[in-house]
């Protein structure tokens, strides 16, 4: 093991030695070291591949990623993915990529990563669970950057697939990435990745207690939501509500109120979207269609 491999280690987050680790692996830098430093972790490896058919000569990708898994004594395991049609495709590609994944799939998603995560969340209007950013777990690496996994893999001799998507201004991302973080930087005069990330971080332990104090709370019990501070019954009505209605993306900030405007009994009832009504009766809420 080289002194990169070991030095990086010691940022990462692995699960104990000997655990079966599925890793999504594209063949791009962050990915690549997810394979290297895994393996050198001890854990089991299997690279997972997905080809998502979206560039004419993506099928050689699998054949970079099934000789690096070779090397580091990894299993190989190559799968197709087909996008819906459909506006964003960025979102269309990763909601096709985690359909044909194992479900406790591990990522090479970088503090880099989370920090344009954090901004996109932050322009899409997000709370505490988005300005948290990604769960850290099976994301052992959210504690590397970028150049370090571009270091890694050129020290221990790989040589990453350069996707040009990602150099596409099409995508926001990408502009985050390219334009917006480094004019971040240049304003503040310092790297701020390292200040984002710390801050998601912070807001993470906070989203853990809300949602851990939420465990004890029943959310139809409507006077029990109006005596709690107001960001617990939040929590609790959003879980509520997302677990009952299987909804795509959680409820907003403005329907949450009207729902507490409800428990309050300040409304007999509200709609929340995709014909779904909150009513209270006898200080109890119900969620019905």
């Amino acid at each position: 093991m080289n002194n990169t491999v070991t030095d990086l280690l010691a940022r990462c987050n692995f699960p104990p030695a000997g655990t079966h680790l599925s890793c999504a692996v594209s063949g791009g830098p962050d990915s690549l070291a997810l394979l290297v430093l895994g393996a050198q972790a001890g854990c089991e490896v299997t690279a997972w591949h997905v080809d998502h058919g979206l560039r004419p000569d993506s099928n050689k990708d699998a054949a970079v990623v099934a000789a690096a898994a070779n090397r580091w004594g990894a299993k190989f395991v190559a799968c197709k993915a087909i996008c819906k049609p459909g506006p964003n495709l960025e979102s269309r590609a990763r909601a096709a990529r985690y359909e044909v994944l194992p479900k406790e799939t591990f990522t090479g998603h970088t503090a880099d990563d989370q920090a344009e995560t954090v901004l996109l969340n932050l322009m899409r209007g997000a709370a505490v669970d988005g300005l948290a950013g990604m769960n850290p777990k099976r994301r052992p690496l959210l504690q590397l950057r970028r150049l370090e996994t571009r270091n890694l893999c050129k020290s221990v001799g790989l040589k990453p697939i350069q996707d040009p998507s990602n150099l596409s201004l099409i995508h926001r991302r990408n502009r985050i990435r390219h334009e917006l973080l480094p004019l971040l930087c240049n304003i503040a005069q310092r790297d701020i990745v390292p200040v984002i990330t710390r801050n998601a971080a912070i807001l993470g332990s906070v989203r853990d207690l809300l949602n851990e104090l939420a465990n004890d709370v029943e959310p139809t019990d409507a006077k029990a939501l109006v005596k709690m501070p107001e960001p617990l019954a939040q929590v609790v009505l959003r879980r509520w509500i997302q677990d009952t209605t299987q909804a795509e993306h959680p409820i907003n900030a403005a329907t949450v109120q009207r729902v507490l405007a409800v428990a309050r009994n300040e409304a007999r009832s509200t709609e929340i979207g995709c014909g779904w009504r909150v009513t209270r009766s006898s200080q109890q809420l119900g969620l019905s269609k």
